[in-house]
């Protein structure tokens, strides 16, 4: 769904680091398959890569690795998560390794419009509005979902209640729309705890800095699960949209990134993938573009 703009500082990073290694068990993420796992080149899928990268046998993807678990850096520094994961497959199958440039979130879709990297991948929600300036292929639907501090009660209202959220990500746009009714009602406005990356937003919710927590459902049921029994689900999944790759505007690598997806859908790997993170309950059977 996704995400932010400022760049915290280091003091602040360093900060909540040390928070989540003591607030957060990620002893159950699974390890993942950096390298693609046992995908085999398609030479037929191949050809369809444009010839400079097919010559420099890599695809130079943008990511912001901050999202478990679809995205984020592993104990070494390397990019893992399901979404990564999926990514490195879709790179075997077309016969090309991935290199990673890690960024803020906001500094990659640019890249790719102006032609600096290649991809986006980084559970970007495609919609109307990106639409315009870069094309998608959608591989996944997820929405959003609220987390609450143990035995707390669901949200009845957001009016004057603390959320914890990562700041310009589609969370941070659904509150602020109740906010603005809560207002116009004479109420208080929903009090958003804003944060640059997820992981500070969960670590607040974990820490009781605030009593709920919203974001993209694998990425809040994730943070439920690694929390030790601090936070649980509240409410079901709403506002579904798919996840898709970000590529420049009518590139020539689109077909080539829609064919080897749906190659992974149909031989089996997706789901593989998904299902070794638990986050199959967004699977798709077709990978489409531009469908937000």
């Amino acid at each position: 769904m996704r995400r932010k703009s400022l760049v915290a500082p280091l003091a602040v990073a360093a900060a909540t680091a040390f928070v989540l290694t003591g607030c957060v068990n990620n002893e159950a993420a699974p390890a993942g398959q950096p390298s693609g796992g046992s995908v085999s080149a398609d030479e037929e899928l191949a050809s369809l890569v444009p010839d400079d990268i097919a010559s420099a046998g890599v695809l130079k993807i943008g990511v912001d690795a901050s999202y478990a678990p679809n995205e984020f850096e592993a104990d070494n520094g390397s990019v893992t998560g399901w979404d990564a994961q999926l990514a490195e497959a879709v790179a075997s199958k077309l016969g090309l390794k991935v290199e990673w440039e890690k960024s803020l979130f906001d500094a990659i879709l640019p890249k790719v419009a102006g032609g600096t990297l290649d991809l986006g991948w980084s559970s970007f929600t495609d919609n109307a509005e990106r639409q315009a300036q870069v094309d998608f292929v959608d591989y996944y639907s997820a929405g959003l979902q609220f987390a609450k501090a143990a035995g707390a009660e669901d949200l009845t209202e957001f009016c004057g209640v603390t959320i914890a959220i990562q700041a310009s990500t589609t969370s941070e746009q659904f509150l602020q729309d109740a906010s603005d009714k809560c207002v116009a009602e004479g109420k208080d406005a929903v009090d958003m705890l804003k944060s640059d990356g997820q992981d500070e937003a969960t670590s607040n919710a974990v820490l009781g800095r605030a009593d709920y927590m919203l974001a993209d459902s694998p990425i809040t049921q994730y943070g439920v699960a690694q929390s030790d029994g601090k936070l649980e689900l509240s409410g079901d999944i709403f506002d579904s949209a798919p996840y898709g790759v970000v590529i420049e505007k009518d590139g020539e690598l689109v077909e080539a990134i829609q064919a080897a997806m749906q190659a992974l859908i149909d031989d089996g790997t997706y789901t593989e993938i998904l299902e070794e993170w638990g986050v199959e309950a967004g699977a798709v059977t077709e990978a489409t573009v531009n469908g937000g």
